[in-house]
């Protein structure tokens, strides 16, 4: 798997993460995904992320997403994102969940 070398991963259960402090270092230079529903979106998000929710991901992670390029994802809090991640990764996706998800990030900015 490849991975970006500037980020500080966890491995915890085979799932990697990445942390709000590392993820606010390299806000732009990255391709983040905010897998909540439009509305929780619209309400706030991290800056530069793409919204797409997490069933699209799931079931049609060919049309969003490339095989060559890393994905962040969050959600609320981090849980559903670490699930979606662990999915995409089964499929032979980049994916990295943001530990606390959108919670984390507004309690760290």
């Amino acid at each position: 798997m490849m991975i970006d070398s500037f980020f500080s991963y966890f491995i915890v259960g085979g799932l990697m993460k990445i942390t709000v402090d590392e993820l606010l270092k390299n806000l732009g230079s990255i391709n983040l995904i905010d897998i909540r529903d439009a509305k929780s979106y619209l309400d706030g998000h991290i800056p530069g992320a793409k919204n797409i929710v997490s069933s699209e991901l799931i079931y049609h992670p060919e049309k969003y997403l490339d095989y060559n390029k890393t994905y962040y994802l969050y959600c609320d809090v981090g849980y559903i994102s670490e699930d979606v991640c662990m999915r995409l990764r089964m499929k032979g996706y980049h994916a990295i969940s943001i530990i606390g998800g959108y919670k984390n990030y507004l309690f760290k900015r």
